[in-house]
């Protein structure tokens, strides 16, 4: 038997060290050749670490939320033949753990068969509060809180502790005879605390569970700081009347070839972008702020922020301004579902001018969208509703929606701001409009 050792590999995209995301194995695992080992992350896109070989996991090289240089050792296999080491390689003191860890197995089931019955005792007590203890030997326990004007039943010592402690004793459960309150009612009512008296029926919960900020969420995280910290935010936002474009909508969904995808509101956007940007270029930029440059970009790339079991991820429609509005759809659907199937590329990920994003119905009445670091302007699209609108006779029902859309101030005037959406509002009003050039 030897050892093989299996350092993490090059995964590509010209990173020197990833992030240790998941393990998928624990050391004593028998594993076969291209076995997942591991996950890492780089920038967003997770990669898969396979094993090479067949064999015993006997260590693990770093924890779930360590970053790992390249090439570094991170899983050491016992292996039939000589493997790849001839003994412990550096950093190898970590294996010898491993030894022990056999053994303990066995140990604990010795454990059971040395009879000792003193664990059942141990099991009812121990998860008690000392409260439920004394309830246990008095079968009687008067009910909390008592109503106004009631005096319950105590010794005069009892009130006096009472009175001292500024414990109202009608909140105080008595276990003696008739509801009479005694001293370790008191101790009882004070352990549990004053306000778990009136929630008969709830528990109290204390603990705490520390949850380590890894991969995905992690980077979500230090991208959002990032764009806080450095972006000076504009928020504006307006309300656009879409009963027009959802009638327009319904009818092409009705009247669609069968090869083409539902449309939803947001090709519509993206085409009413694209119209706008092309009146206000500066807006579809990236700001380096360590250059002082505005790196103010022909193509229109549009990143789709989409919520995904893992986590938030922004896919990108590349060149927006050379698709059409079925097109668009297609692309938004396609990178929809390998953003929430975790298959999108780097590639996918990453390049975006401009960024829109959406809660659907979830969307609330308006938000503050952080704008995609470094780009300048963010459009937030909220959840379309049913209001009442005067048309300077009557009150009619409309489709109303806000757009919440954020601007990097530093760049971008609030006049320039209020431009853009206002444009984008004519089309989305007047929807014809976004198919005339």
């Amino acid at each position: 038997m030897g050892e093989h050792v299996i350092k993490l590999p090059d995964v590509g995209e010209g990173v020197a060290e990833a992030e240790l995301v998941e393990w998928h194995v624990k050391v004593g695992d028998l594993v076969r050749e291209d076995t997942v080992l591991a996950a890492v992350m780089t920038d967003k896109a997770t990669v898969e670490i396979p094993s090479p070989v067949d064999g015993e996991i006997l260590w693990l090289g770093a924890e779930i939320g360590d970053t790992v240089a390249i090439g570094s050792p991170i899983v050491r296999l016992k292996v039939a033949g000589e493997g790849n080491v001839k003994t412990n390689i550096g950093g190898g003191d970590a294996p010898k753990p491993e030894a022990p860890a056999k053994p303990a197995e066995p140990k604990a089931e010795p454990q059971p068969s040395s009879p000792k019955p003193a664990p059942k005792p141990a099991d009812p007590p121990a998860q008690i509060s000392p409260a439920a203890a004394p309830r246990a030997a008095r079968p009687s326990v008067s009910g909390a809180p008592r109503a106004e004007g009631e005096k319950p039943l105590a010794s005069p010592a009892v009130r006096l502790r009472a009175k001292e402690a500024g414990i109202d004793l009608r909140q105080v459960p008595g276990s003696g005879p008739a509801g009479r309150i005694s001293h370790e009612d008191i101790d009882a009512f004070v352990a549990r605390g004053p306000q778990l008296a009136r929630a008969t029926g709830l528990a109290r919960k204390d603990g705490v569970e520390d949850i380590k900020v890894v991969g995905l969420r992690r980077k979500i995280a230090e991208k959002m700081s990032l764009a806080k910290s450095r972006i000076p935010h504009i928020t504006y936002v307006e309300e656009i009347d879409v009963t027009a474009l959802e009638e327009l909508r319904a009818t092409l969904n009705k009247e669609k070839r069968g090869d083409r995808p539902k449309l939803t509101l947001l090709p519509f956007l993206m085409r009413a972008m694209v119209k706008a940007i092309a009146e206000q270029p500066n807006l579809n930029a990236l700001f380096d702020d360590d250059a002082g440059i505005i790196h103010q970009h022909e193509g229109i790339h549009i990143g789709i922020a989409a919520q995904t079991p893992n986590g938030l991820v922004v896919p990108v429609v590349k060149h927006a301004e050379a698709r059409d509005l079925w097109d668009c759809a297609t692309e938004v659907n396609r990178l929809a579902d390998a953003a929430k199937a975790g298959t999108a590329s780097r590639e996918e990920l990453s390049g975006s001018t401009i960024t829109i994003t959406s809660l659907g119905a979830m969307g609330g009445v308006a938000t503050t969208p952080v704008i995609n670091y470094p780009e300048v302007a963010i459009i937030g699209v909220n959840k379309i509703m049913v209001r009442p609108v005067w048309d300077g006779t009557q009150f009619i029902p409309r489709k109303m929606m806000n757009l919440s859309s954020s601007f990097d101030h530093r760049v971008i005037d609030g006049w320039d701001a209020a431009v853009f959406v206002q444009r984008i509002k004519a089309l989305l009003e007047t929807p014809a409009l976004i198919f005339v050039d």
